[in-house]
C-alpha cells in the first residue's frame, strides 16, 4: 500500500508540474491571460520574433481602429475662430459624434435611457473608446512628440506594433505654453519649445528654485516602462532608456498620449486613458482617473511603480522600475508639478465667475446654464471647476456591454471629476478621449443627465466653457 501511495503521489506531483508548465506556455500567448491577474514573467520568444510578428499585423490593427473612428465620428478639420491659450492652434468646432438608427439629437434626448438601450440608439461615439491595440495596451505617443524627442534626445518613442489614432487637429496645441504659479508676471515661459532633459536648465535658470529645478530634471528623465525598456517583449526597435513623465504631460500639460488604466483586470476590461493635464494640480485633492490617490506625492510615486507597468509590480521589478526616494526625489517632483498653473482666463474674476463688463450676453447666458439647468457646477464648481470627487454616470442605463476591437465595454464606474479650467486647451475629452470636441461633451451630458437643453442653450453653454 505504501509503494502504491508513493507512486500515486509522484504521478500527481509530475502531473502538477506539467500543468504549471503548460500554464506558463499558455500565459505567454496573452498579455495578460484572460481571467488572470499577473502577466507572464518569462518570455519565450526572442525580440526578433516578437518584432517580426507585431510588425506584420500592425497595419491590420491600425486599419481596424481607423475604421472604428470613421464609423463613430466626423473626423474632418473644422477650426473655429477661438484659439487655444498660446494662439498656436484653433479649437475645433461642431458635434463630431455620429448618430445611427435614423434619429436626431432632439428625438434622442426625448427618449428615456431604457428606450435608448432597448433600441440600441446610444451613439457609438459616447461609448468607451478602445485602445488602438487593446490586446497589448501601453503608452502610445502622438507623432509630434515622437519626432521632437528623436530630434532633441535621439530617443525613440515610436512603437512598431501600433500608432497614435486621433487626428492631430483634435489634440492640444504643440508645444503647450507653460504658466507658473511662482512667476505669473512672465506669462508663457516655454519660449515656444518642448521641454526635454537637454534644454530645461537654460529655460528655467533664474526662474525656478534649486528644489524645483531638481524636480523638473526628474520629471524629464527617462525611466523604463512596460513597452519602452530593454526586454524581449518591448515594443520599440532599439533597447530603450524608457519614457519620462513629461513625454505624456508635455510642458506640464498634455499631448493626448494614451494608454490603459492599470487598475482593472482582465485585459479586455481595462479602459483607455487619455493623458490629463498637470495644470492646477496644486488645487486638486485626488489624482488619477480611477485610483483616487490622495496626494500629488502618491500620484508621482505610484505612476512609476505601477502605472508605468500596467499595475504589475512583479513585471516592474523585472524591467527596471525606478523607485524614487519618497523623502527627497518624490517631494521635489511633486513640488514642481504644483508649480504648473492654469492658463490666463481674462474674463473670470478671482472667484472664477464671469466679469460682466468683459463677457458677452451669450457667455453670460451660458454661465447661468452652467450653474443652473446644465447641472455642470454640481461636479465642476468654481473657482477650480472640480469638486475633488469621483462620479459614476451609470452609462449602463444606455447600452449593453459588448466586445469591440478586443475591448469589453463594461460600465466606467466612478471616475474623477477633472477640472474644467483651461478646458479648451485639452482635447480630446472624457477620461478616454471618446469626445473629440467640447460640443460633443455638451451633447453627451445633455443626453446622459437628461437635461433637455435647447440648441441655443447648448451654444450658450459652449461659449461659457471657452472662457474657462
Amino acid at each position: 500500500m505504501r509503494k502504491k501511495s508513493l507512486v500515486i503521489a509522484i504521478f500527481l506531483a509530475i502531473g502538477g508540474m506539467v500543468t504549471v508548465l503548460c500554464g506558463l506556455v499558455m500565459a505567454e500567448k496573452m498579455t495578460p491571460p484572460e481571467g488572470q491577474t499577473y502577466m507572464p514573467v518569462v518570455i519565450e520568444k526572442s525580440f526578433e520574433e516578437t518584432m517580426e510578428m507585431d510588425s506584420e499585423v500592425k497595419s491590420k490593427y491600425d486599419e481596424r481602429q481607423q475604421e472604428l473612428l470613421e464609423r463613430r465620428y466626423d473626423l474632418s478639420d473644422m477650426p473655429s475662430d477661438t484659439m487655444m491659450s498660446a494662439g498656436r492652434k484653433p479649437v475645433q468646432r461642431g458635434v463630431r459624434v455620429k448618430l445611427h438608427g435614423d434619429v436626431t439629437w432632439e428625438e434622442l434626448s426625448e427618449m428615456t435611457p431604457a428606450e435608448i438601450k432597448k433600441k440600441d440608439l446610444f451613439p457609438m461615439g459616447f461609448r468607451p473608446l478602445p485602445h488602438s491595440k487593446h490586446s497589448t495596451g501601453g503608452q502610445v505617443f502622438p507623432q509630434n512628440q515622437i519626432d521632437k524627442m528623436q530630434e532633441l534626445e535621439n530617443r525613440n518613442l515610436e512603437r512598431f506594433d501600433t500608432e497614435f489614432d486621433i487626428p492631430t487637429h483634435f489634440t492640444p496645441e504643440y508645444p503647450p505654453p507653460i504658466y507658473l504659479t511662482n512667476r505669473p508676471d512672465l506669462g508663457d515661459v516655454s519660449q515656444g519649445k518642448v521641454l526635454s532633459i537637454k534644454n530645461y536648465y537654460e529655460i528655467f535658470n533664474g526662474i525656478l528654485t534649486p528644489v524645483q529645478m531638481e524636480g523638473m530634471r526628474l520629471l524629464l528623465t527617462p525611466f523604463p516602462q512596460q513597452q519602452f525598456n530593454q526586454t524581449e517583449d518591448r515594443k520599440v526597435e532599439e533597447p530603450s532608456l524608457g519614457v519620462s513623465c513629461l513625454d505624456c504631460h508635455v510642458n506640464g500639460h498634455t499631448n493626448a498620449a494614451f494608454h490603459l488604466n492599470p487598475d482593472t483586470r482582465p485585459q479586455t476590461a481595462r479602459m483607455r486613458l487619455d493623458t490629463v493635464s498637470l495644470r492646477g494640480m496644486y488645487n486638486q485633492q485626488i489624482h488619477g482617473s480611477k485610483r483616487s490617490l490622495r496626494s500629488i506625492e502618491d500620484f508621482t510615486e505610484f505612476e512609476q511603480r505601477s502605472a508605468y507597468f500596467d499595475g504589475d509590480h512583479v513585471i516592474a521589478a523585472k524591467k527596471g522600475v525606478n523607485l524614487p526616494d519618497r523623502a527627497s526625489q518624490v517631494v521635489m517632483m511633486a513640488q514642481m508639478q504644483n508649480m504648473f498653473d492654469f492658463p490666463p482666463a481674462p474674463k473670470l474674476d478671482p472667484s472664477g465667475r464671469l466679469i460682466k463688463e468683459k463677457a458677452t450676453e451669450k457667455e453670460l447666458r451660458g454661465e447661468k446654464i452652467f450653474f443652473g439647468k446644465g447641472r455642470c457646477a454640481e461636479c465642476h464648481p468654481a473657482s477650480s471647476y472640480t469638486n475633488h470627487e469621483m462620479q459614476d454616470l451609470h452609462l449602463e442605463r444606455f447600452y449593453a456591454s459588448e466586445m469591440i476591437n478586443d475591448h469589453y465595454s463594461i460600465p466606467d464606474g466612478p471616475i474623477k471629476a477633472f477640472t474644467l479650467r483651461g478646458i479648451k486647451d485639452s482635447p480630446p475629452y472624457h477620461h478616454d478621449g471618446r469626445l473629440l470636441t467640447l460640443a460633443d461633451t455638451v451633447e453627451f451630458f445633455n443626453l446622459v443627465l437628461e437635461l433637455d437643453l435647447t440648441q441655443q442653450e447648448k451654444k450658450d453653454l459652449l461659449a461659457f466653457m471657452l472662457c474657462l
